[in-house]
């Protein structure tokens, strides 16, 4: 009897005791198909979301067949992913899907649309030694907005001349995004400001969302200070921030060299603005890179209204005085809605700034003889 019970308590143990891994290895597998079950599901929304947007935004020329197509798109997906018993459907969906991208990715860039006349002209550039000539400088004369005079110019600048690297960043609203560009500082000519834009049509205006879907070309708008920065501070009343980069006149002259390259491939052959990809602050930082910047990625680059702190805490700006107290000297839109249009514009704007003062020349009154107005 003894040795009967002390079997029967050994074989219960071993039973208890593999019971526990039993259970334990079937809560792992039941965890394991929830997460990747999960993950499936997540992928499925942003496969659906990312093909309904791109046929919605595609090249198709009515607006009210892209919208049935995107919706009837969405509306199968829904099905065929989390309605249909038949799992076939789901790789139907997949195929479906492949054929979007496919049929996206064949959408091209063009440089033959009505654009609107701020973007209307594409800058070329003929370098020769030390000289550069720019073709298509926008100096635009403005009334109020939307109400100005075209005028695009030539400029001749000499590489041996440039001095210094300012960076602009300017908001429609203050927060987490906004706009960036440069200016180059030369010695003997005013500063040459290079805006990486997207190129709107005529009634089209910018959308974050549309921009990732193929919606606006690129262009590299070169142009007067009295003009990029003008029509931010004046008329679009946007605010606007001006820092001094550390930058030497060497890595400025590279950066320069790589900014004119650009501009003459996109003159050759157009490319698609992307918000994430292909924008003003990502372009900047890929340029600096080209050009000798040593450097890891960072959010701020995305989220480009808080660049101004990337720069400060990087030392790429001068860091004498409190990000704070540098970020509120840095603020222009006071001095140059007092300068307005007037010829020491580039000047004024720089009086009141927190560090050495650049070199800066101050832009010439254009003879209307010697580039007549194209149009309002």
């Amino acid at each position: 009897m003894a040795r009967a019970m002390f079997r029967l308590g050994e074989f219960n143990s071993v039973s208890k005791g593999g019971k526990e891994p039993l259970r334990s290895r079937s809560f792992l597998s039941r965890s394991l198909g929830w997460l990747i079950g999960g993950i499936w599901v997540v992928c499925q929304i942003v496969l659906i979301t990312w093909g309904t947007l791109a046929i919605y935004y595609s090249n198709l020329p009515w607006a009210a067949l892209r919208l049935t197509l995107a919706a009837a798109f969405a509306a199968f997906a829904v099905w065929a992913c989390w309605v249909s018993p038949r799992r076939s459907m789901s790789a139907v969906f997949l195929g479906l899907f492949f054929a979007v991208v496919v049929w996206w990715i064949s959408i091209p860039p063009s440089h033959d649309r009505p654009w609107r006349p701020e973007v209307a002209v594409m800058p070329r550039v003929i370098i020769d030694g030390d000289r550069v000539r720019i073709a298509g400088v926008r100096n635009f004369d403005y009334r109020s907005r939307n109400d100005f005079t075209v005028r695009y110019e030539e400029r001749e600048i000499r590489l041996s001349h440039l001095a210094a690297l300012d960076f602009f960043v300017s908001y429609w609203s203050e927060g987490l995004v906004g706009h960036t560009f440069l200016s180059f500082i030369f010695d003997d000519a005013p500063p040459l400001s290079i805006s990486i834009e997207t190129r709107p049509e005529v009634g089209e205006g910018f959308s974050p969302i549309a921009s990732m879907f193929k919606q606006f070309e690129l262009i590299y708008v070169v142009g007067d200070e009295r003009d990029l920065v003008r029509v931010r501070t004046n008329y679009r009343k946007e605010t606007v921030y001006l820092y001094r980069l550390n930058a030497s006149a060497d890595d400025a002259r590279l950066l320069l060299l790589v900014y004119l390259a650009r501009i003459n491939e996109l003159a050759d052959r157009p490319e698609w603005y992307h918000l994430l990809s292909n924008s003003c602050t990502i372009n900047i930082v890929r340029y600096a890179n080209a050009a000798g910047r040593v450097g890891r990625f960072d959010i701020r680059h995305l989220l480009n209204g808080l660049i101004d702190s990337y720069l400060y805490h990087s030392g790429r700006v001068d860091t004498t005085l409190p990000f704070d107290e540098l970020r509120r000297r840095s603020l222009i839109n006071e001095a140059a809605q007092a300068a307005d249009g007037a010829p020491d514009f580039s000047e004024r704007i720089r009086a009141s700034l927190p560090t050495i003062p650049h070199p800066i020349r101050r832009t010439q009154t254009q003879n209307p003889a010697q580039s007549p107005p194209q149009g309002r």
